[in-house]
């Protein structure tokens, strides 16, 4: 009997870099994140949390370095199809419901088998302002509803900026049992963080940024 090859990392990082007006923001930085298990990104404000977790997503072009999915070199494609952001923003339409919200980015990039709209709504403690317009909503219910957006999405590795940003501790609470949830089925998660909240209860690696960004 031979041994199965090694499958790759979900994500695999190799001297990433990023400089902003020729000062350096990160890097070179290397590291991995396999499905099932979370890496959270710590650091001080300034350190460029964010900035990398926008290279990643390719929203911000890196100076240097590779990324691979699934042992494959990730292009806009890739990333669309294995990667979904929760940035600062919540990305929501204003004018739409938040119901309305859910089905329309559900229409752009799918939606996680056996899961519905509604059905995110109520798992995020929204049920109830399916008809509320995303712009009466309080900035910890946009919160909880880009959460839902997260939950419905098809893709296997969640970029979370700051998750717990505008959420109470049940709110807290929640995300620590997405990610949970989500890594239970396979998934990954890369979770910024600035050490205030504890960790999710999930197998972690730690990647702690320093400098000035």
């Amino acid at each position: 009997m031979t041994d199965s090859p090694l499958r790759a990392p979900l994500l695999a990082v190799r001297g990433l870099t990023f400089t902003r007006n020729d000062d350096p923001v990160f890097g070179p930085l290397d590291f991995a994140v396999d499905g099932g298990e979370a890496l959270l990104v710590q650091g001080g404000n300034g350190v460029g949390k964010t900035t990398l977790l926008r290279v990643l997503a390719g929203l911000l072009r890196a100076d240097a370095g590779t990324l691979e999915i699934d042992g494959r070199p990730a292009d806009a494609g890739g990333r669309a199809h294995a990667m979904a952001y929760l940035g600062h923003l919540p990305a929501l339409k204003a004018d739409l419901t938040a119901l309305e919200n859910l089905r329309f980015l559900c229409g752009l990039h799918g939606r996680r088998p056996r899961q519905l709209p509604d059905t995110a709504m109520a798992i995020v403690g929204l049920a109830g302002y399916e008809d509320a317009l995303a712009r009466q909503l309080s900035a910890g219910q946009k919160k909880r509803l880009s959460l839902a957006r997260m939950w419905l999405s098809p893709a296997p590795l969640w970029l979370l900026d700051e998750p717990y940003a505008n959420l109470d501790l049940e709110g807290i609470n929640l995300v620590n049992r997405m990610i949970s949830a989500h890594l239970r089925d396979g998934g990954a998660a890369l979770v910024t963080t600035h050490g205030a909240y504890a960790a999710p209860p999930v197998r972690t690696r730690m990647l702690e940024l320093g400098g000035s960004a």
